[in-house]
């Protein structure tokens, strides 16, 4: 099954998606947000306290009132612009689309890892899994006792 790329400029369609892609997008969009969620709280890939800022951008930053804390906020750009942008029957991707803010990405990656599932990350992606699972539960029994598609 091919992947579909998704496109979102004033508002997100997903007509052209089949079920189980809205479900892998569901999935994607849960391990974005459980990311966004930790960056906020200043927190590194292992769930801990993110590195420290250097000394002088610490000042600087503090200065313009964004406080001294690593959480990849200062204009908010960079993880606004942090979504799912592929999405196929078994893999949701998340990336950045304008190169700017790739290069920003790619910078911070290599000051300590941030695009990256943290063990709390991924057990919010793997409760929202069995939440979706227990959803689909009733449906799944009735196809199967009515002789609907089996894999």
């Amino acid at each position: 099954m091919p992947s579909v790329r998704v496109y979102q400029k004033k508002q997100l369609r997903l007509d052209l998606l089949n079920f189980r892609q809205r479900q892998m997008y569901a999935l994607g969009s849960a391990g974005v947000a459980a990311v966004k969620a930790r960056l906020a709280a200043a927190q590194g890939p292992t769930d801990s306290a993110a590195k420290p800022l250097t000394k002088r951008y610490a000042i600087w930053k503090t200065r313009q009132g964004k406080g001294n804390r690593r959480n990849l906020t200062f204009t908010g750009d960079l993880l606004r612009n942090f979504q799912v942008r592929t999405v196929s029957e078994n893999r949701a991707k998340a990336s950045l689309s304008t190169r700017k803010d790739r290069i920003k990405a790619w910078a911070n990656q290599k000051r300590e890892a941030w695009m990256v599932f943290s063990p709390k990350n991924m057990a919010a992606v793997v409760e929202a899994a069995r939440k979706m699972l227990e959803a689909m539960k009733p449906r799944l029994a009735v196809e199967r006792a009515l002789g609907g598609k089996q894999r």
